[in-house]
């Protein structure tokens, strides 16, 4: 009797164990969906989401975050590019009336010196009515991140940047 009983009871907790499981993996995945959605890689998040949803169908974050990543998935990665390049700390960067072309140069040399080779950041210039060809920029910064030195940069030469998956578009006003 005592072995039918724990038979019984072990019968009992099984689906409530395993579905314990099934809802703490399907919770890895999810975290690892917001991770991959902070990195920048969409198509990871929504790998993670679709993992989630096989192992708990009907997960109303993991259905609505998988939407939002189709949907966003140009702007994530953009995102993801802008803090990457952004967050580089320049430990010295001086310009005197330098052109807007040999700023960034600069920029894009320090920054791949700086990361030892692993981020080589893609700028490109679009001056299509050469409102920048007699632009000048003057700085002399110590220790401060690219994202700061491309807004001072912006303001100096009446520019804006936009940040795509693979390059930095610097747009002239």
């Amino acid at each position: 009797m005592k072995t039918l009983i724990a038979l019984l009871a072990i019968a009992i907790a099984t689906p409530a164990a395993l579905a314990e499981t099934a809802a703490q993996q399907a919770e890895g995945y999810y975290q690892k969906g917001l991770a991959a959605e902070k990195a920048g890689e969409p198509e990871t998040a929504i790998a993670a989401y679709k993992a989630v949803l096989m192992l708990v169908p009907g997960h109303a974050n993991a259905t609505y975050r998988a939407g939002q990543v189709k949907i966003n998935a140009k702007s994530i990665k953009s995102a993801a590019t802008e803090a990457k390049i952004g967050a580089v700390m320049i430990p010295l960067y001086q310009l005197d009336k330098a052109t807007v072309q040999d700023a960034i140069e600069l920029l894009s040399i320090k920054m791949e010196k700086e990361t030892n080779g692993e981020i080589a950041p893609n700028f490109i210039i679009e001056d299509p009515k050469n409102k920048l060809e007699n632009a000048q920029v003057t700085m002399n910064l110590k220790n401060i991140p690219v994202k700061n030195i491309l807004e001072y940069l912006l303001t100096q030469t009446n520019t804006k940047a936009r940040f795509d998956e693979h390059a930095v578009v610097i747009l002239a006003r």
